[in-house]
């Protein structure tokens, strides 16, 4: 039987046509949790699990997981602490326990996996390949579906790494402001979080609720330090253990390192702007190197026309 492909898009668009006109006509019934969402307060919505899983999801969702879970093993070259640390550090999954987090980052590597799979297999018999060559497209899928998740949390690692980067110069502002004007580490940083928002913010805000769950405060900053994606913003936090701990000069310090972060972040924009100019150049040279081409050659030019022209001029007077 030959693979028609008019058919089977006709086929596809045919049952697709048919559930939109049903669902049209007998729309599903709104879930109970929908309606009282709006008026739980974020305790009781944890508590009572507002992600309420439907029977398709209840049935396949175990075996999806636990493959999941096995490819991930299979796939990771340090272990999960480490997948763990790249997930912090990317700002995944937030909010949630490290099993979670582990196991929605293994399914999502798992779902590219299967669509790059799918995908080579098309090709494959769109092209009506050879089974060598749909095996290597198969392989090649393999990799590229392996790999596209980790280049995802490496592109949002590099992103969020940027962004705390100009965060942390008005943070340590902020932060030797509060304590010039008096009160501890805690307070300075517990009045921050409370007005400010963003990335350090964030990272700043899990060192209190570490503190506030028992950790003492050198411990809960020299945690987040441990964690944070960004060199400047560890040299920060470890400044603020230090301050608490020891009783050092917090403000001078933190004015100190912001200087330093001002001015690695403009030597960054030059050493930018400088490989931008010369990436310009490319597109100059490609349109003048057809006009030199001729003088490299050894051929008349117009530089030559003109010295001729010169000349006569010279020689009529």
């Amino acid at each position: 039987m030959n693979f028609q492909p008019q058919v089977v898009l006709a086929s596809v668009a045919a049952a697709t046509a048919v559930g939109l006109t049903m669902r049209i006509v007998l729309p599903p019934p709104r879930r109970l949790h929908r309606r009282v969402e709006p008026y739980l307060v974020p305790s009781i919505k944890v508590l009572s699990g507002s992600r309420q899983s439907g029977a398709i999801q209840s049935i396949f969702g175990p075996i999806v997981r636990d493959l999941a879970n096995f490819v991930g093993r299979a796939l990771e070259r340090s272990g999960p602490q480490d997948t763990l640390v790249r997930l912090r550090q990317a700002g995944w999954f937030r909010g949630e326990s490290e099993d979670h987090m582990i196991t929605r980052y293994r399914v999502t590597q798992l779902k590219s996996i299967g669509l790059a799979s799918l995908l080579a297999l098309a090709v494959g018999q769109a092209i009506d390949a050879s089974p060598a060559i749909r095996a290597s497209l198969l392989a090649l899928a393999l990799v590229v579906g392996a790999t596209r998740t980790r280049g995802r949390i490496e592109k949002a690692i590099e992103q969020r790494r940027e962004l705390m980067k100009v965060e942390i110069y008005t943070i340590n502002q902020l932060l030797a402001m509060r304590v010039r004007a008096g009160g501890g580490v805690i307070q300075a940083v517990r009045a921050v979080v409370a007005r400010g928002d963003g990335e350090v913010v964030a990272e700043l805000e899990e060192a209190l609720r570490l503190h506030r769950s028992g950790w003492h405060g050198p411990d809960a900053f020299r945690r987040i330090a441990e964690l944070t994606p960004e060199p400047f913003c560890s040299r920060s936090y470890r400044l603020l253990a230090s301050a608490e701990e020891r009783g050092a000069d917090l403000a001078h310090a933190l004015l100190s390192l912001s200087e330093d972060v001002r001015e690695t972040r403009r030597e960054s924009i030059k050493r930018t702007a400088t490989r931008r100019r010369a990436a310009m150049l490319v597109p100059t040279i490609a349109v003048l190197a057809p006009v030199f081409d001729p003088l490299c050659r050894g051929s008349p030019s117009v530089l030559d026309h003109w010295m001729a022209i010169k000349e006569a001029k010279c020689c009529q007077r």
